[in-house]
């Protein structure tokens, strides 16, 4: 990636550089300043100070690096999901509509119109409409004789009389549907057609007697995908391309019209693509297909965001809206979430022991050291000027990538409650449409069901089963809610479905519907005509044909342990261990990916994402199981009438999440850490030097004659030491790059009756008595200052310190207490372990 084609287009990480070269100059001329003004008084110092200063330049390039190609990751991640969301959701419509054509050109009415042996065109027109009325997908659905002249059609402002368009031989000669897109004299106006055709037969012949077209409303159906994905600030446009890359639909057609032909990016890099002389960032993907279904030919989803408002970013970061505690955790896991974050954090605890280290060598030398204290006094300064870049780059890059996080986990929980919506709205349509049909009429209508009526009703039945593998169950069911006939006759364990019946609730609901376009959904919960198990049932009333009375209904079982497992793993984004669920108001399991949760469970979902309003969606950082967890949440809002003027009421909420990583206690908090801070430094060359640091979240001290240096507790070799309990491992000294000490490392965490203490964040401090030296393990370094003795005072017997703590030193009037450790105690403490370990 060549940074430079998008660096200009980032002011935050602009300044950022600029800082970097400033801090970096700082750093080149302290070092000058130790070596011509200190000599041999900085002669252990200044491998401290050349290394740093190396390090922070090799720092410089990687960190602006690193917050490019953070930022430009996150916008390619960001358009990727939303042009891949883009296509698989047409694809997943159309699939749907292969399987409508296929099914009306069965229609026995209307093949007995087209074959001429039905003469009653009104009659065909009102059949067609009412399919369109349940199936409002389409804007025409057009019957056609073999040689293209219309036999019924259902749109009054279309004027078509016939046709000449091709497709009509290509559909006769097929014995599948044809999907055809472009302009036709089918619909008339020279616009693009989306339009399936499927040959109609002779219901006794099986001869081609014409053909049947449904005209997809495709403009309606863009319209409202866009809608649902097209952010408000118009930062992106999003585009269905053909297979020669020109516009079919685009989100904002005054920015990019149809028809236009766009440059496309398949490879998933952030290579720009100029487009009307401005420069973007692209995604393209093509559709992966459904169900064996590879959607039209060449067809792609595409987003394009122009470079110059890429990465622009309003109001507070992310992490300015968590708690600062769990703030402080998070980033503890920098070297797994973030891994450039953790060079940066690793870098910056440099700078600090350079500093803390050099002012334990000045403090431990008598002579008169103000050349050496000035420079150890401007490490100090830069150091602080260093880490607050450091810690304000650390804050964008963890801000950028964790905005892409919830960012994707938002747009997952959108799509996933969009894949249930739009599903379920084919079931309420298929029920309605089933109950339609003659022969369910006529063989209900009847003073009593014959056994051949039972019988042509169950072959039906299977017929439709065998195409929609949606349902597990179809029955049909008499007005006292007996079970008359079923797709499948016995269930799996071979007892007879026929004769038994619909639930009341069920039942009665059933036979209440008002007309053809009403149904009714069972609640969510165990149905015994699908094993016991929770599902959807979708009921719809089977009318007399003559009077319109009920006179029985269909009840169609949804597949819903299957059908809702795979809409959520479909919809997943590639986060390692991402998982999802749907919910209900109550937050019960109606399907998840996660084995821990069946179906029926309760999620503890946060309470303000369960009450989302329809059609609400809310990403943020909360912490599940001991673990923060990326969690979004949205609200299911139906789709075209389906759950929206139908009457039907029935929220679903999508939830994806994934982790971030085990929840985190910082050593302190941040507010003890910012109290702590605020130690008042005197100047105060007659009195002696202690060397600061934290074990927990106490403050605690050595005198800094006793202390040699501090070294990284990464560096630490743990080692399992039987009887053993506080010498944790080993740990090399070096110089100039040899090893020429090798130490017991104990845990003063554990001496001092606190849980063991782990590397992360922690150093090793190495303590000189006599001829004794050990390396003690302790959280964060603090500061080496000078106290007065009337700041010390004898320390009270506390537990296991006992013995080990000598004084209390009283900083800041008495408002902060640091703990002082008798060195010599320590030590006799530590040899003593030893001598019993080595025995």
């Amino acid at each position: 990636m060549n940074i430079d084609n998008f660096l200009p287009y980032m002011r935050d990480v602009v300044r950022c550089e600029s800082s970097l070269r400033e801090l970096n100059l700082m750093w080149r001329v302290i070092e000058a300043m130790a070596e011509m003004n200190c000599g041999d008084d900085a002669s252990g110092l200044l491998p401290m100070i050349a290394a740093t200063r190396q390090g922070f330049e090799s720092l410089e390039k990687d960190l602006v690096v690193s917050l490019v190609r953070q930022r430009v990751d996150n916008v390619m991640a960001e358009v990727g999901t939303q042009a891949r969301d883009v296509i698989d959701i047409v694809v997943r419509n159309l699939y749907e509509r292969t399987a409508d054509v296929g099914f009306l050109a069965t229609d026995h009415e209307l093949c007995e119109y087209a074959a001429g042996l039905r003469t009653d065109r009104a009659a065909a027109v009102d059949r067609l409409r009412a399919y369109r009325d349940k199936y409002t997908v389409y804007d025409e659905i057009i019957l056609l004789d073999p040689k293209g002249a219309v036999l019924a059609h259902i749109d009054p402002q279309s004027p078509i009389e016939g046709s000449h368009d091709p497709l009509i031989r290509a559909t006769m000669d097929s014995e599948g549907y044809v999907e055809t897109f472009r302009p036709s004299d089918l619909r008339p106006g020279g616009q693009p057609a989306l339009i399936y055709s499927h040959r109609m037969l002779h219901p006794h012949t099986g001869t081609v007697v014409g053909v049947l077209c449904l005209v997809f409303g495709f403009n309606t159906e863009m319209e409202g995908i866009f809608a649902a994905r097209h952010r408000e600030e118009g930062r992106c446009n999003i585009l269905l391309l053909d297979e020669h890359n020109r516009v079919l639909a685009s989100a904002d057609e005054g920015w990019v019209p149809r028809g236009t032909k766009v440059p496309v990016n398949r490879s998933g890099q952030a290579d720009l693509c100029i487009h009307a002389g401005r420069k973007y960032l692209t995604q393209t993907f093509a559709a992966k297909g459904y169900q064996g279904y590879p959607g039209p030919t060449g067809w792609q989803g595409q987003v394009m965001v122009p470079l110059e408002v890429a990465f622009d970013r309003e109001g507070p970061g992310i992490l300015a809206q968590l708690d600062e505690v769990i703030a402080e955790g998070l980033l503890s896991h920098a070297a797994t979430f973030c891994p450039p974050l953790f060079e940066i954090i690793q870098t910056a605890e440099t700078v600090r022991r350079v500093v803390w280290n050099g002012e334990v060598m000045a403090a431990g030398d008598q002579r008169d050291l103000r050349a050496l204290k000035s420079v150890l006094g401007q490490i100090s300064d830069n150091g602080a000027r260093s880490n607050a870049v450091f810690a304000q780059s650390i804050r964008d890059l963890y801000d950028a990538a964790l905005a892409s996080n919830l960012e994707s986990a938002d747009f997952t929980a959108r799509l996933m409650v969009d894949l249930l919506d739009r599903n379920l709205y084919e079931r309420a349509n298929d029920c309605r449409w089933w109950a339609m049909t003659p022969t369910l009429q006529q063989a209900l209508s009847a003073p009593a069901l014959s056994s051949a009526d039972a019988q042509h009703i169950q072959q039906i039945l299977a017929y439709i089963n065998g195409l929609y593998t949606v349902y597990t169950q179809l029955v049909v069911y008499d007005r006292h809610g007996q079970i008359v006939a079923a797709s499948k006759p016995a269930d799996v364990e071979g007892v007879s479905v026929v004769g038994q019946r619909i639930d009341d609730a069920a039942l009665a609901s059933t036979l209440a519907l008002r007309d053809q376009q009403d149904y009714h959904v069972s609640a969510f919960e165990p149905c015994a005509l699908y094993g016991d198990r929770p599902t959807y049932v979708y009921h719809a009333a089977i009318r007399d044909p003559h009077d319109q009375q009920v006179v029985g209904g269909i009840g169609i079982v949804f597949d819903a342990e299957i059908e809702f497992k795979a809409m959520l793993k479909d919809g997943l984004p590639q986060q390692a261990a991402s998982q999802a669920v749907y919910l209900d108001r109550n937050g019960a399991v109606l399907s998840s990916t996660d084995a821990t949760l069946p179906i029926g469970s309760r999620f503890a979902l946060p309470p303000d994402l369960l009450k989302l309003e329809k059609g609400h969606s809310l990403a943020r950082v909360v912490i599940r199981d001991d673990q923060y967890v990326v969690m979004a949440a949205c609200v299911s809002n139906g789709y075209r009438e389906y759950k929206v003027t139908d009457g039907y009421h029935n929220d679903v909420l999508a939830v994806c999440y994934w982790p971030l990583g085990e929840v985190r206690t910082a050593q302190l908090t941040p507010a003890r850490r910012r109290e702590a801070a605020q130690l008042e430094r005197k100047m105060l060359s007659h009195c002696d030097q202690y060397a600061t640091f934290f074990v927990d979240d106490s403050l605690f001290a050595l005198p800094a004659a006793s202390v040699v240096e501090a070294l990284p507790a990464t560096e630490l070799k743990r080692l399992t030491l039987e009887g053993s309990q506080h010498r944790i491992g080993m740990l090399a000294r070096q110089r100039e790059g040899r090893i020429v000490k090798y130490l017991w490392v104990f845990d003063l965490f554990t001496l001092m009756g606190l849980p063991r203490c782990e590397d992360r964040g922690a150093q090793v401090i190495v303590l000189r008595q006599g001829d004794m030296e050990v390396g003690l393990l302790v959280g964060d370094l603090h500061a080496v200052p000078a106290f007065e003795n009337n700041q010390l005072s004898s320390a009270p017997a506390m537990g296991a310190a006992q013995g080990l703590v000598s004084h209390l030193i009283r900083a800041n009037a008495g408002k902060l207490l640091i703990q002082l450790l008798d060195p010599v105690a320590l030590a006799a403490r530590l040899k003593l372990e030893t001598q019993i370990m080595d025995r």
